[in-house]
């Protein structure tokens, strides 16, 4: 009588199935901490703004800015500006073949009670997957 060695039809696929249940799992975390992390980008983006207007701009000027940009806030790093989404603060539009689409940034500045370029609030927010939108207002 003969000995077979190997797997049969059934462990196979047990085992492809496991394999299959395990990266479905993988994938779905995996989606889960990126969309963690970059609502944690934009918090952490929106929060630096705030900081910035209330303890640098509204100290040295007494109101608060119409628009943002890193001039207004210098104290703020560059990149700050921009989401995730590779948009900045306030741009409109994209540019792509010689052809402008039109864009929304994640983080909106508006500015209110505002004489020229003098305002007495402002709201700051931006818009999270996985929670609320996240908005700072004036002190």
């Amino acid at each position: 009588m003969r000995h077979r060695t190997g797997f049969t039809v059934i462990e196979l696929l047990f085992v492809v199935v496991i394999f299959a249940a395990a990266s479905i799992i993988f994938f779905v975390q995996k989606n889960n901490i990126e969309v963690t992390a970059r609502d944690t980008q934009r918090k952490t983006a929106i929060n630096a703004m705030y900081l910035s207007l209330e303890e640098v701009y509204f100290k040295k000027h007494g109101s608060y800015p119409r628009e943002l940009s890193k001039d207004t806030l210098p104290s703020v790093d560059e990149a700050l500006f921009t989401d995730p989404n590779g948009i900045k603060l306030g741009q409109t539009t994209v540019t792509v073949n010689d052809t402008k689409y039109p864009v929304a940034s994640n983080y909106r500045y508006e500015a209110t009670n505002c004489t020229e370029d003098v305002c007495k609030s402002y709201t700051l927010r931006t818009t999270l997957e996985n929670e609320d939108d996240f908005v700072k207002k004036n002190r």
